[in-house]
């Protein structure tokens, strides 16, 4: 099974990242081909600062190996690394239909805050589409939230294959589930867009402050409280083991603790379950050549893949010419 997503390099990875997108990536390396990429063309609709959407795209890399991505497993590889998804796209854009584009519900959300509508914006989904049509892809892990796209490229796929005869795989996408909600520093989802985030791998003191810093009710400290309903009881089940959060729900059903006690209790279960891979990145950045062959292997393998269903696509179309004898 060809597995494949990408991850936009948009700013540093947080908790909310790992638990709900790159935990699952590394589990479904195992198993399965895997292509992973770092989205930097996609970045390129909000990230308009060269030298940070370059400093983005190394550190995305930096963290998803750090965390357990494994180059002899999956494939990783910058997307623009791959001008062949490029190209791919302006072959399906002349079989997109505008209302498909204008229906999509991520490009309506955003023009209803305010973000200007440029070309890149609305025609967002039909470069993912590439993304993923372009390696064959069986199956896209991806949030609720990209349901649509996956939908969108199925049907821009599925018209090119009836206009010009089978050509693509029609993809299918399995949701990422959380075994837990992961709540921000206020309670909401953890988000970039809220300003509410613990990155994974920023300086320890300063992640510890942010976690003290966490938003709690007023409840006294005597009072019992129901742990399943608490977010920084649901944020510390996420790094911790079976018996600890047995240890702290008994806390919460019990009362007489504060919250400061579950904060320092959170804060070191976090800085010990990120420990390992905290090492493993601080190697890695120390070793530039290395991370630069991963991805130069990485996208050459991809390239290869892509190479051979872009002149797939081309042929069907009439774009490529045959083969002379």
């Amino acid at each position: 099974m060809r597995v494949l997503s990408g991850i936009q390099p948009t700013g540093r990875f947080h908790w909310g990242n790992y638990f709900g997108a790159i935990r699952q990536y590394i589990d479904l390396q195992h198993g399965n081909e895997a292509y992973y990429f770092i989205a930097n063309l996609h970045a390129l609709t909000t990230v308009r600062e060269p030298e940070v959407l370059r400093q983005n795209t190394l550190d995305a890399a930096l963290d998803l190996l750090a965390l357990g991505l494994d180059p002899e497993k999956a494939t990783l590889f910058v997307q623009s690394d791959v001008p062949e998804v490029t190209q791919l796209t302006w072959l399906l854009m002349s079989i997109t239909p505008m209302g498909l584009l204008e229906r999509c519900v991520s490009y309506k959300d955003k023009v209803a805050k305010g973000i200007a509508a440029d070309a890149g914006l609305f025609t967002y989904p039909v470069l993912m589409s590439a993304d993923i049509l372009i390696y064959d892809s069986d199956i896209v892990p991806v949030g609720a939230d990209q349901i649509q796209h996956i939908e969108v490229a199925r049907d821009i796929a599925g018209s090119f294959n009836h206009l010009f005869g089978e050509t693509f795989v029609l993809p299918k996408y399995k949701v990422l589930e959380t075994s837990a909600k992961v709540p921000g520093t206020d309670g909401e989802k953890m988000s970039k867009s809220y300003n509410n985030t613990i990155e994974i791998f920023e300086d320890p003191k300063a992640q510890r402050k942010k976690v003290m810093r966490i938003e709690t009710d007023s409840r006294p400290m005597e009072a019992p409280k129901e742990p399943a309903d608490d977010h920084l009881y649901q944020l510390y089940s996420l790094f911790a083991d079976e018996a600890a959060r047995e240890a702290m729900a008994a806390k919460y059903l019990a009362g007489g603790f504060g919250y400061g006690e579950v904060k320092k209790a959170l804060a070191d279960a976090a800085e010990n379950f990120y420990a390992e891979a905290r090492q493993r990145r601080a190697d890695l950045a120390a070793n530039p050549q290395r991370v630069a062959e991963i991805l130069a292997t990485g996208a050459a393998r991809a390239r290869h893949k892509a190479s051979e269903v872009l002149a797939r696509a081309e042929s069907a179309c009439g774009v490529r010419r045959p083969a002379q004898a």
